[in-house]
């Protein structure tokens, strides 16, 4: 293995570079296809994005999941096709481009050329292309860029005509003029059908983008926006009192279109009459509340509402302000005519301006009357259809594409919609029919792309229908079942998504308007005769070039619009033509599973032995989207899912919790960050969160260098340690690491050996993070002496090997999550490996054998309790780690506790507690002392009157009765019996007598105690120096940029009246100085006298100043070499100046190998000499220093 560099010093980025070319160079995605082709097959669906904008970080979580899971399998032999995806047709292409050519209407399409347009359309749709492969390959995800899909391509295109064809076959496509909902179908039966009569749909219209958009896409943007509130009289005609109903309304916009007036006939309404003014109203009587009050007598004005509306009344009628005439159910207002409050659809005053009643209209908002509009509601159009206040075929849509007036609303004529409420208000307001004006906040849909608020507005359109287009109700809920019984044979990441969210969202499933009046899409396939009775689906590209006789290249629409087929009724009847509407883009992204290998023309096998697919993965927002439509074409084709996973993300915001803006700047830029802290640390940081768990994510730059900071430094450090430590045996002379066999390694009697491959046993995915500080912070700290070799060469080699198979182990199992970092260290572990792979992400993911030992885990579980709670008492006196204390005593009644902590780990604790002994104890009486407590919560409503005595003897009860009741469970007090959950009994440390509160002190967690001595002794005092003078060695070798596998000697020199004191601390504290430094610490005065210093520095510890002096290793010869040169002088010199021009570790393997001698016979002019280790030379002062003392 080659040297690595400090963590400081480690860049990830540009490491992450290097790997980025290393794998271009073993083209290693496609050989991981390649290796793996043949096995099982795991279908992954990519949801296409759209090309239009560069990727934000939604697209990089959602990416990265789908980059875990897929290698992940990969890794377990899995064959995954990843192929990259593009949503190219729709609206977010034809919004760019409207703004661009400056399109602000659709005859300025036609006018431009919808050839032109559309071409104009294909040009920007590859517009990020490149950029978005820059980053989604910088982040390290593994997926096909060359061989990727496209909704645009003529193959897809195909496959969606097809889906659409067995649609029309299953008899679920109709065309209509009808809102179909809640079962409210028995109105279509007197409609001329010929399985695309043609109806109108009321929906979500998007006028920024000028095209209807379908349910599941208006939820996907709602806000919070205030809105006008207003209340209308409508005047009864030919009412006794000349009264009038009154309307709530939030969009006078609609007023112009107002065609009926709905009750709910079950509800009693009231006429009242205004005191005041003489009005007389009708509303609800649930809702007399909100009629205006009126200024009291005192004449003083009332402050408007808190809810931003005029004053009302609460509680039910103001008798100061209104006088009740009458009441009356609802039912008898149905069929009373009013006056129109515009006159713009007087020809439709034999049939409309009466009132109707639904139970849609409820009494917990409004007055209880509901103005309908039937071209701009859902509920209008349905109830007004059915009372035939209007009919299927003569709906009149007052506003236009563009969202404006028309020309028979003369008043408001192309004025916009939302900008016209203003005046609309004043002119109700002059018609003397404004009861009241306010305000209201509440959440409105908005268009996803446009960021404009969507109206709803009647549009002509394809739907699939997800419910029975007749009057009977039974095929209703049967598809509707098989749309939720497909849903349970998934399984969701998290659960309550699919169970809560998702299951309701189908639940309420309506029909699907598949259709869009524009112009980039695929366009329907439906070609159809000018009086409509002759009607052909085209389901491939060869039916319709078969029956037109014209080549087909391009499906666009200015590739087939000019297409005709002839009718096969005879030339008398024409041709047919294809209806204008293209494809609402999500059908085509939920035709994805088969359209993007271009099935059933292709890939027959492949797909039929794979479907449903294994995994699709994308954002919250999908699930009435991408998800919705998945499921809907899947179910309604095939009955079955369209996959079997699913892992659905939540959203990532703004550190401040908002929405990402790109022109607020509230969030940097996702490359900024990679460059910054790399593309690992960003994805471990998105997806060990709660946006995995379909939460919100607060973005925070500090959290992604939290993950650099607490896992990959550390995790870098315990690789680096073992590369240090596996070097230096080479250093020392010892032969060159190789990891041991893992079956080997078993039989190791090291407790934290058995431990950490125990927890490799257990690694599975949402442990990784926590493993990696366990190995970390636990088994490389809790192992330094044995990795640095201070327990025996022997004992080094299992300690290192147990450690690079856990790092290996570890690196291969975190592959998937964080590629670039593993692969890094993965390509130099290798090199001691004898069966390497070329890259890490061709190993097979880790096999356990399901040997764990819990015993030990749960041995060092305990360790790791007692070092936490003996931490705290230590911070709580302020006692550093570097000031050893007397005893330990572990408290806890099971001997099996005692021994774990007090047999193997025994050592460990005491080492990283600087404790000298740890006492077990199994009383917990001597360090406890307890108190009983009444649980008055429990008791209060129980005893009663008695309380107060019985929680007197409660209070008293002693050590015995205490101990006594949680033996038997339970105790009596004036003829009560109590139950454990009735007394609380609290423990309490007990100090032992004669000990100052200072000098010893206890931690506890219900389950252990720790107690620590706190008292000083010489002993106690001398080993803390002893610790601190190695600190202090420590930091000036880090100040000398040493490497800890430079060999060196340490000197040491008193500077003051204690010197005497200082050298007899060193001296009683040899051998934990020799254990912590691996040499010993040297007297100044023994220095050679041609040791060379490398730095030195001044200290003073606990009043005794020092210096300590760093010098370069070196031999030293002894006088002896001088007597066994024969006294000659010269000779003497030569062998001298030979032995300090060696290298330490050379020289080590040749003494080694000579059994501890070795001969010179390279000097000129002198004889060969037989040299002894330890008599005539020493590899170091330090090895002198200790035999010379000796």
């Amino acid at each position: 293995m080659e040297d690595v560099c400090e963590g400081k010093d480690f860049s990830f980025p540009a490491e992450e570079e290097r790997v980025l070319k290393l794998w271009s160079e073993l083209d290693a995605f496609h050989e991981q296809l390649r290796r793996t082709e043949g096995g099982e097959e795991f279908i992954f669906y990519d949801g296409p994005p759209f090309a239009t904008g560069l990727p934000h970080y939604g697209h990089i979580l959602a990416g990265t999941i789908k980059d875990v899971v897929t290698r992940h399998q990969s890794m377990r032999g899995r064959h995954v096709s990843r192929r990259f995806g593009w949503d190219c047709h729709g609206l977010p292409v034809e919004f760019e481009i409207d703004k661009q050519l400056g399109i602000t209407n659709r005859q300025q399409v036609f006018d431009l050329g919808i050839g032109k347009y559309n071409e104009t359309c294909r040009g920007i749709v590859t517009k990020y292309v490149a950029e978005w492969e820059a980053v989604v390959t910088r982040t390290g995800r593994w997926i096909d860029f060359k061989d990727d899909y496209k909704t645009m391509d003529i193959n897809f295109m195909e496959s969606v005509w097809w889906v659409f064809s067995q649609l029309w076959e299953k008899d679920l496509v109709y065309k209509g003029f009808k809102l179909l909902q809640n079962g409210q179908a028995e109105a279509v039966g007197n409609l001329k059908f010929y399985g695309i009569q043609k109806y109108a749909m009321v929906m979500p219209y998007s006028t920024g983008c000028k095209t209807a958009l379908s349910n599941f896409e208006a939820a996907l943007d709602y806000r919070n926006v205030p809105d006008p509130a207003i209340m209308v009289s409508f005047p009864i005609i030919g009412d006794a009192d000349n009264a009038s109903l009154v309307a709530w309304t939030t969009t006078p916009w609609t007023l112009p279109s107002n065609l009926a007036l709905c009750v709910n006939a079950n509800l009693v309404y009231v006429k009242v009459k205004d005191k005041s003014t003489g009005a007389v109203y009708v509303v609800a009587e649930s809702r007399l509340g909100q009629l205006p009050a009126k200024a009291k007598s005192s004449g003083k004005k009332q402050a408007p509402s808190k809810g931003g509306t005029a004053e009302v009344v609460q509680g039910g009628l103001d008798t100061e302000a209104y006088e009740l005439l009458a009441k009356f159910p609802g039912s008898s207002l149905v069929g009373l005519k009013y006056k129109p409050l515009f006159d713009f659809f007087l020809e439709l005053q034999e049939t409309a301006f009466r009132v109707i009643a639904d139970n849609y209209v409820t009494d917990d908002s409004g007055t209880g009357v509901v103005h309908c509009a039937p071209a701009f509601g859902e509920d209008d159009h349905r109830v007004c259809l059915a009372a035939g206040i209007i009919e299927a075929s003569g709906l009149v849509v007052a506003v236009d594409d563009d969202g404006c007036f028309i020309e028979k609303i003369s008043e408001f004529s192309g004025r916009y919609v939302k900008e016209a409420d203003r005046d609309i208000i004043n002119s109700v307001k002059d018609k003397g029919r404004l009861v009241s004006k306010g305000s209201i906040e509440h959440s409105y849909p908005f268009c996803w792309r446009s960021g404009t608020p969507l109206i709803y507005r009647a549009v002509p359109s394809w739907n699939v229908c997800l419910k029975e287009l007749f009057c009977r109700f039974v095929k209703v809920e049967k598809i509707r079942d098989q749309l939720l019984e497909c849903n349970k044979q998934t399984y969701w990441v998290p659960d309550y998504v699919k169970e809560k969210r998702f299951h309701n969202w189908l639940e309420g499933a309506r029909d699907w308007a598949v259709s869009r009046s524009r112009f980039w899409g695929t366009p329907l396939p439906l070609w159809i005769s000018q009086d409509g009775e002759e009607i052909v689906v085209m389901d491939s590209i060869e039916k319709l070039e078969r029956l037109s006789g014209v080549k087909v290249n391009d499906l666009h629409r200015h590739h087939v619009d000019g297409i005709t087929i002839p009718s096969s009724r005879g030339p008398e009847y024409g041709v047919l033509k294809r209806v204008e509407d293209v494809f609402d883009c999500w059908f085509e992204s939920g035709s994805m599973p088969y359209a993007y290998i271009h099935y059933p023309f292709e890939n027959r096998e492949l797909f039929e032995k794979n479907f449903p697919g294994n995994f699709v993965a994308e954002g919250l927002d999908q699930t009435r989207g991408w998800f919705y439509t998945l499921m809907v074409l899947s179910t309604a084709l095939f009955g079955k899912p369209a996959f079997k996973n699913l892992i659905c993300n939540g959203l990532v915001l703004a550190e401040d919790g908002k929405k990402m803006s790109k022109s607020k700047k509230n969030y940097p830029s996702p490359v900024e960050v990679i460059d910054e802290y790399g593309a690992d640390a960003l994805r471990l940081y998105l997806i060990n969160s709660p946006v995995v768990r379909a939460e919100s994510l607060r973005f925070k730059r500090s959290g992604v260098f939290g993950v650099v900071k607490d896992v990959f430094l550390p995790w870098y450090n315990a690789y680096r340690f073992l590369v240090q430590n596996a070097k230096r045996l080479e250093i020392e002379g010892f032969s060159a690491f190789s990891p041991i066999d893992q079956a080997s390694l078993l039989k190791s009697s090291n407790v934290l050996d058995h431990w950490i491959n125990s927890a490799t046993e257990s690694l599975v995915v949402p442990y990784l993070v926590k493993y990696i500080d366990n190995l970390t912070n636990i088994y490389v700290r809790f192992n330094r002496k044995r990795l640095k070799g201070r327990t025996g060469e022997e004992d080094c080699r299992v300690s290192l090997s147990t450690l690079y198979h856990a790092l290996v182990t570890t690196c291969v199992a975190m592959a998937p999550f964080t590629p670039f970092f593993t692969e890094t260290l993965y390509q130099n572990l290798r090199k001691v490996s004898t069966k390497p792979e070329d890259s890490i992400h061709f190993c097979s993911f880790p096999s356990t054998t399901g040997e764990r030992d819990e015993r030990v885990e749960q041995s060092v579980n305990r360790m790791m309790t007692i070092i936490d709670l003996a931490r705290n008492i230590r911070e709580r006196h302020n006692k550093a780690l570097k000031t050893p204390l007397k005893e330990m005593v572990i408290v806890h009644p099971d001997n099996e506790f005692l021994e774990d902590i007090t047999g193997k780990l025994k050592e460990y604790v005491m080492e990283e507690m600087n404790v000298k002994t740890v006492t077990p104890c199994n009383d917990p009486m001597l360090y406890a002392s307890l108190r009983a407590e009444p649980n008055f919560s429990v008791l209060g409503k129980r005893l009663g009157k008695d309380m107060g005595k019985v929680s007197n003897e409660v209070k008293k009860m002693t050590q015995e009765q205490i101990l006594a009741f949680e033996q038997s469970g339970e105790i009596s007090f004036f003829g009560h019996c109590l139950k454990l959950d009735d007394i609380k009994v609290i423990r309490q440390f007990k100090r032992p007598a004669n000990v100052a509160e200072n000098e010893i002190d206890a931690a506890g967690d219900g389950d252990v105690l720790v107690v620590l001595d706190l008292r000083a002794d010489q002993s106690l005092f001398e080993a803390g120096v002893a610790r601190e003078v190695v600190n202090r060695i420590q930091k000036l070798r880090k100040t000398a940029q040493l490497e800890p596998t430079d060999l060196v000697d340490v000197y040491y020199k008193p500077m003051d009246d204690a010197k005497n004191t200082l050298v007899e601390i060193v001296q009683s504290q040899d051998q934990y100085i020799r254990d912590a430094l691996g040499n010993p610490l040297i007297p100044k005065m023994a220095a050679p006298p041609d040791a060379v210093m490398i730095c030195e520095e001044s200290h003073n510890v606990q009043d005794m100043s020092f210096v300590i002096y760093i010098a370069r290793v070196s031999p030293v010869v002894t006088d002896d070499l001088l007597v066994h040169a024969a006294g000659n002088r010269e000779h003497f010199d030569a062998l001298k100046v030979y032995l300090l021009s060696r290298s330490i570790s050379r020289l080590k393997n040749e003494f080694q190998a000579g059994n501890g001698k070795i001969t010179v016979d390279l000097i000129e002019g002198f004889p060969p000499i037989d040299l002894q280790l330890g008599k005539h030379v020493f590899l170091s002062a330090g090895d002198f220093y200790l035999a010379t003392r000796s």
